[in-house]
Order: structure tokens, then sequence, then C-alpha cells
């Protein structure tokens, strides 16, 4: 659930938040990635732009941000994650640092679930951008988009 603290398969430390748990003060938190304009955060962070239920806005730019948060966690930091309700754009993030630890682009969302909440990457367009990161940052073909997604 949103508030809560994970290890990745490769022992590095994240906290899963909802915009709900914003805070000045989370004790450990090392920096923060955040995809909803509510957290305006005011301490080491990066803001990536990216619509609820949907996709990133910018590909390129969220492969960037997610891969320098990663690099921030498996450097020992802790990084919080969030979104407005800290589970569909929130749970899509952490299935991709689970690709970087090691989880098959296939089972990482499933991996999310069962680690995190069980309604964590809510659409099938999320589900699909954890494929296509994943194909991405392995040099795969990635899945072909489904119609009519945005």
């Amino acid at each position: 659930m949103p508030g809560t603290d994970l290890v990745l398969p490769g022992g590095g430390l994240v906290r899963a938040s909802a915009a709900y748990h914003r805070s000045e003060d989370v004790p450990g938190r090392t920096w923060g990635l955040y995809m909803d304009p509510f957290w305006a955060p005011t301490w080491p962070s990066r803001m990536l732009p990216w619509e609820n239920m949907a996709l990133p806005v910018d590909f390129d730019e969220a492969v960037e941000a997610i891969d320098e948060a990663y690099k921030i966690i498996s450097d020992g930091g802790m990084v919080e994650v969030g979104c407005q309700g800290g589970i569909g754009r929130t749970g899509t993030v952490i299935a991709c640092w689970a690709i970087r630890d090691g989880i098959v682009p296939s089972e990482a969302v499933q991996w999310v679930r069962d680690t995190y909440i069980l309604r964590a990457v809510e659409t099938p367009i999320q589900e699909w951008w954890v494929e296509w990161y994943g194909a991405h940052v392995n040099g795969t073909t990635a899945p072909p988009r489904p119609r009519g997604s945005r």
C-alpha cells in the first residue's frame, strides 16, 4: 500500500508513496521521483510528466529519470517514488527498477503486485510500457503498442 518501504530484488530500498503522504521529512529519503504535480518537492528530486492512468509524456525522459533514480538506489540511497494515488504510475516505475535488478520484463508487473499492492500498474497500457522499458534497456524488440492507447 502507498507509504510502504520496499526492497527491490537487488536489495535496494525504495518508498512507494501517494500524494496524500507528501512530507518534507521522510527519514532516510535520499531523493524522489514524482509523477504528479501535487508533489511540488522542495527536496532533491525530479518531476516526470506522466498523466494518470496513461503513459509518460516523453519516453526518453522517462527512461532517463527512472535510470537516474535507479543509480541512486544502486549506490545505497533510498528513493521515494510517488504519483497521485501511489499505485499505477508508482507501480510502473517500481516494475522498471525490478527489471534493472534482473526480473524478466514479462514477470515484473506480477512481482510488483506480489511485493507491493495487487492493483499496482493499473492499466493495460502501463503493463505494456513496462514491457517496452524492458525491451528498451535489454536491447530487444518491444511488443507492439496496443491500439487506441494514449
